[in-house]
C-alpha cells in the first residue's frame, strides 16, 4: 500500500516538476546525475527517487545521491535492468533499489527493495530542507560539436547543429529534441535496460529524419554532454545516422566531427 498523507509524485522528467512537488515524494525517472537530483530538491520534494542509468562511467548515473545528502534530500537509485528508464510508472510498479543515501537509509530503505516499499519508508524522511543552488551546467562548443549536459538545455538557435547532450537516450529525450531538430543528436544509453529504453528515441527520431546514437553508459559520464563528446563509444545508431556514416563502436568524437564538418 501507498502511503495516504504524503503525496506521491510520478512523473518521466524532472526538469519542469509542479508546485504539488513540495513536501511530496517524487518518483523520477530522470537518472541520479546532480543535475537531476538539484530539480527535486529545487522543487522541495521531501524525498526523490530516480533511475540509476546504468551507473556507467565514473559512477556518474548515482552522482546526485551524495549531492542531495549533502543538501537534506533522502534519495534513492532504481537498477536499470529493473525498470525502464523514462517510464516512471514503470519504475513504481517494478523498480528495485539499487543505491541508497544515507538519509535514506536513515529511513530503513536498502538495496533490493522494491520502489513501493522505499515509498513508504521514505515518508518518514526530513523535511523541509534548505534551499539549494543550481549546480554549474555546461553548454560549450566543441569542434563545431554543441555539447550540453542535458537535451533539454537545447533550444531553436541550436536547430542543425550536431549536439552532443548528456541525457540518457530514452523516450522523452525524443521530444525534447524534435522541439529544436538538431542536425545529428548523441546521447548516453543509460546501460540500454529493460526493453532497451536507453535508446529508444533512436527508433522515433529516425522517422522525423533526425539522426541520433547512443554512447555506451560505461564509456561516457551521464549528464555531461563533453564526457559524450569526446570519450563516448557509439552504442546505437538510428538509420539516418547510419546512412550519415555513424557505425556502432566508433567514437562519438570522429563521428561528430565528420558530420559537423559536411554541414
Amino acid at each position: 500500500m501507498l502511503p495516504m498523507n504524503v503525496l506521491v509524485l510520478v512523473v518521466d522528467g524532472v526538469v519542469k516538476l509542479p508546485p504539488e512537488a513540495n513536501g511530496a515524494i517524487v518518483v523520477g525517472s530522470s537518472n541520479a546525475t546532480v543535475y537531476a537530483a538539484y530539480f527535486s530538491a529545487k522543487a522541495g520534494a521531501r524525498a526523490a527517487i530516480h533511475h540509476d542509468c546504468g551507473i556507467g562511467r565514473d559512477e556518474a548515473g548515482g552522482r546526485g545521491l551524495a549531492w542531495a545528502e549533502q543538501h537534506g534530500m533522502a534519495m534513492a537509485a532504481v537498477a536499470t535492468d529493473s525498470a525502464r528508464v523514462g517510464d516512471a510508472v514503470d519504475m513504481l510498479q517494478r523498480g528495485i533499489i539499487s543505491r541508497v543515501n544515507r538519509l535514506a537509509a536513515m529511513c530503513g530503505v536498502e538495496n533490493g527493495q522494491t520502489v513501493v516499499q522505499a515509498v513508504e519508508l521514505l515518508t518518514s524522511a526530513p523535511w523541509p530542507h534548505a534551499d539549494v543552488e543550481t549546480p554549474v551546467v555546461g553548454r560549450t562548443f566543441i569542434h563545431g560539436v554543441l555539447c550540453i549536459d542535458s537535451i533539454s538545455l537545447g533550444n531553436s538557435e541550436d536547430a542543425g547543429l550536431v549536439v552532443a547532450s548528456g541525457s540518457h537516450g530514452g523516450v522523452m529525450a525524443a521530444g525534447m529534441t524534435r522541439s529544436f531538430r538538431p542536425r545529428f543528436a548523441f546521447f548516453n544509453d543509460a546501460g540500454f535496460g529493460v526493453d532497451r529504453a536507453g535508446a529508444a528515441c533512436l527508433s522515433i527520431l529516425d522517422s522525423e529524419g533526425i539522426a541520433a546514437a547512443t554512447v555506451a553508459a560505461d564509456s561516457a559520464c551521464i549528464g555531461d554532454g563533453q564526457s559524450t563528446m569526446t570519450q563516448g563509444i557509439i552504442s546505437a545508431v538510428n538509420e539516418t545516422a547510419y546512412r550519415l556514416g555513424a557505425r556502432v563502436g566508433e567514437t562519438a568524437l570522429d563521428v561528430a566531427r565528420t558530420v559537423a564538418e559536411r554541414a
